[in-house]
């Protein structure tokens, strides 16, 4: 049910926000002032991206400093702190409660009397982040610390950088005074992490007509840097499904004293140690294929070599295990991936459990199903004491977005002037986003992350020290900005 902001809603947002803002006065120390004066209305919304810039480095802070930590998640608390940002800057917002504690964000800039959703832009990103084992970090996970030019925090990268880019861009267009040729919609979801019943997918279910548009720009895509330098815009238009499938072993439990050949835990490690090894066949598709077209032309020559011969008859094979081998990610583009991730058996050291159990964590090709990559997996694990036992919300294979509607031409030729020259190429993402199911309701959806970023720092998303430089943060804004602005403002 949705909950629209009263009068008394306002004062209540109000008053957590002075508390708030007392609890993060560290960021002054730091440099980041800890109440961003607004800008002033300018005639276009790329007047001054620099200011615009700074606002939204603090609020990218103080939403680390909201543990949204899923589970439970508590999107509550940022929801409310989004909503009092947007109320200052009189836009209108509405608070959508999924579940106890878990409430969305959403908010619309009208370009007309008579809303078009089919042509409505919707900026989508989500308010929840994984946990943090605090003791392998160097800095509060929470903190929003700034150090050597980085914010540092569980959600500089995924995905509270995107939320405020997306905040930013809202406010930017309410305070110009340009005019709009389609309606835009910033939403901030829950539970995307998990993908359980506080998801999209519940929001989408009860609220559609809240937030129902034709095109959509969310996370999910890259900028990767090398050496200070853009090296290539992978804008996503298509991402693998993602399937948890639990691997079950029984066996007679007993004393450990007496070991027995029907060890619960003897045979879920030898399944495991199988699974682990198994490589499932390659298959391309269009996004795949024009992906490692477009980065062979800026590869070295070697890796280019390779790429240009993945799905040649001669040499496919020998070049799928070399393009696997040099970076994992594209080796995670081409076909299923199983990758296990939690362990779970017995009650004592001195006992032999009756049970053990493994989590698959699966990523399945678009097109491809869970009952043929499992039943290519029993065979392999060959065992009557093991079974693999598919687990709930498991994600749904969603249509590719169109490469050639007018906001991915928007995009391509945007982020190819903004950096550089490099080529944007469309991307199939191996991990999985609220996308999937905007795709599923005919929204084209991209995956445009705008910050330059480098393999070492993107590989700090769900790690340990996951952090942001700030210069690639005011870059992705104005990015972000410039992108919206010629598909959504008239000239």
């Amino acid at each position: 049910m949705a909950l629209v902001i009263s009068n008394s809603g306002t004062r209540t947002l109000l008053q957590s926000a002075i508390i708030f803002f007392a609890a993060v006065a560290p960021l002054a120390a730091q440099g980041i002032p800890p109440n961003p004066t607004p800008a002033q209305a300018n005639p276009s919304p790329l007047a001054d991206t620099e200011a615009l810039s700074r606002e939204a480095l603090v609020w990218l802070a103080q939403l680390i400093q909201i543990n949204t930590t899923n589970p439970p998640g508590n999107e509550q608390a940022a929801a409310k702190y989004i909503a009092g940002i947007l109320e200052r800057e009189g836009i209108t917002p509405e608070l959508l409660e999924v579940a106890p504690g878990r409430s969305a964000v959403v908010a619309r800039l009208r370009s007309s009397a008579i809303s078009d959703p089919s042509r409505a832009l919707l900026l989508v990103a989500h308010m929840d982040v994984v946990g943090a084992e605090r003791a392998r970090w160097t800095v509060d996970p929470f903190g929003a610390v700034m150090k050597d030019g980085y914010m540092y925090g569980r959600g500089a990268l995924d995905d509270k950088s995107m939320l405020a880019a997306n905040l930013a861009t809202i406010i930017a267009l309410k305070r110009s005074s340009g005019r709009l040729n389609r309606d835009v919609i910033f939403l901030a979801t829950d539970d995307e992490e998990a993908g359980g019943d506080a998801s999209i997918r519940t929001l989408i279910a009860k609220n559609w007509d809240k937030f129902a548009a034709g095109y959509a720009l969310n996370e999910g895509g890259e900028v990767i840097s090398k050496g200070g330098k853009v090296q290539y815009v992978a804008v996503q238009a298509s991402e693998k499904v993602s399937v948890n499938v639990a691997l079950i072993a029984k066996g007679p439990s007993g004393h450990a004293s007496i070991p027995t050949k029907n060890n619960a835990v003897v045979h879920l490690a030898a399944a495991v140690a199988k699974i682990g090894a198994y490589s499932a066949p390659v298959h391309f598709n269009t996004v795949v294929r024009r992906y490692f077209e477009g980065l062979a032309a800026v590869s070295d020559d070697e890796i280019a070599k390779w790429m240009r011969s993945l799905d040649t008859t001669d040499r496919g094979e020998h070049a799928q295990r070399f393009i696997s081998d040099a970076n994992p990610q594209w080796s995670s583009m081409m076909h299923d991936t199983i990758a296990p991730t939690m362990l779970s058996a017995g009650v004592r050291a001195n006992v032999i459990p009756g049970e053990a159990r493994a989590m698959l964590n699966i990523r399945l090709l678009p097109g491809d199903t869970i009952d043929v990559l499992l039943g290519a997996l029993s065979k392999l694990v060959n065992d009557p004491q093991v079974r693999f036992e598919v687990q709930p919300n498991a994600g749904l294979a969603a249509p590719t977005s169109s490469l050639e509607s007018d906001l991915y031409a928007v995009i391509s030729k945007v982020a190819s002037q903004e950096f550089g020259g490099a080529p944007v190429l469309p991307y199939q993402s191996p991990w999985a986003t609220d996308s999937s199911q905007l795709r599923l309701h005919n929204v084209q959806a991209y995956g445009l992350w705008p910050f330059p970023v480098t393999d070492e720092d993107l590989a700090r998303m769900h790690g340990d020290d996951e952090r942001l430089s700030v210069a690639s943060f005011n870059k992705g804004v104005a990015v972000l900005l410039h992108i919206v602005s010629d598909f959504a403002v008239t000239k």
